[in-house]
């Protein structure tokens, strides 16, 4: 991460529309409600649960490089990543649903100078990450979200 801890402030946001809930009104209406939560956008992603096999279906901030989504495994800084993060791990194939548009999807995790631009470009949407970042020792996983093509 290259901001110093100095220059990050916690950024509050609305809590009102979270996870569960969040999930059934983007869902409902296509993203019209639910893209766009605090001033950033999100999206709607569809993991396999590692023990269960169900899917799980999480709504998350993205940002965009090129045609890839970039979400963050954060879980607001806390010890252990969220388990949309360790369900991909077991299964990368993953479907992504932006505004009404469901596609199939391959997450992989950024390393090195990949990890690095993506950090920085997901923390310019959503400044918070470098505050998460902060509260944990853990390195906070980058994932990239790539649209599988159709054949």
């Amino acid at each position: 991460m290259t901001t110093d801890s100095n220059e990050t402030q916690y950024q509050p946001q609305n809590l009102t529309l979270r996870n569960a809930e969040h999930t059934a009104l983007y869902r409902a209406t296509n993203g019209e409600e639910g893209h766009i939560w605090n001033g950033v956008t999100c999206l709607l992603l569809t993991t396999i649960g590692r023990t269960s096999g169900e899917p799980r279906e999480t709504p998350l901030i993205y940002a965009r490089d090129g045609e890839d989504f970039i979400v963050i495994a954060s879980k607001g800084g806390a010890p252990k990543a969220p388990n949309w993060y360790e369900n991909l791990l077991v299964e990368p194939e993953v479907t992504v649903q932006v505004l009404a548009e469901r596609f199939p999807a391959h997450a992989h995790v950024a390393e090195g100078d990949e990890y690095t631009r993506l950090w920085n470009l997901a923390a310019d949407a959503w400044p918070n990450y470098n505050v998460y970042a902060q509260r944990t020792d853990r390195r906070i996983p980058v994932v990239v979200l790539r649209r599988t093509p159709t054949q």
